[in-house]
């Protein structure tokens, strides 16, 4: 299998789109993360769901976690209002890693090797046209799409993998 045959569409959000939005689509897609186009149409980084909640979550509670028993239910749901006017970009840390990108013709074990590598949700397929040209976007590859692909192998009797008890 190639990566131009395990890339699937997938969401995507800009830098400057909006983090509310953002996070509705996560939640609503059960998404782990969300693939980040630059300005330039390029990926930029990924968002784990992880790090959107992680901008959810006041400062003074990361620092010390016993606060966040006191604070009552009522103020814990309000929780996402923080997202209001704020862009993807600005809930992305500071020195976000560049997405993993695969090459359409990469491997499975290639694609799996990049993720394990980076420790990433999700891997970009994209191809370039030419040196200097901004990659054409072909789709994603999560963890569990490429577990569901590799575990298929192992599932087919017929496979390649031979029968199993």
């Amino acid at each position: 299998m190639r990566a131009r045959d395990l890339a699937v569409e997938y969401e995507y959000v800009t830098v400057d789109s909006d983090a509310l939005a953002a996070a509705r689509l996560m939640a609503e897609h059960r998404l782990p993360g969300l693939l980040v186009l630059g300005r330039d149409g390029e990926p930029a980084a990924i968002l784990p769901g992880s790090q959107m909640i992680k901008v959810l979550v006041p400062e003074y509670v990361i620092e010390d976690p016993t606060l966040a028993a006191v604070v009552d239910e009522k103020h814990a749901d309000r929780l996402c209002r923080s997202l209001i006017g704020r862009r993807v970009g600005d809930c992305l840390p500071r020195n976000a890693p560049a997405p993993p990108v695969a090459d359409p013709d990469d491997t499975a074990l290639e694609v799996a090797a990049l993720m394990s590598r980076v420790r990433s949700p999700l891997v970009a397929v994209a191809e370039r046209s030419g040196t200097g040209t901004t990659p054409r976007l072909l789709g994603v590859i999560t963890a569990a799409h490429l577990l569901h692909e590799l575990l298929r192998e192992v599932d087919d009797p017929g496979g390649a993998a031979g029968p199993h008890p």
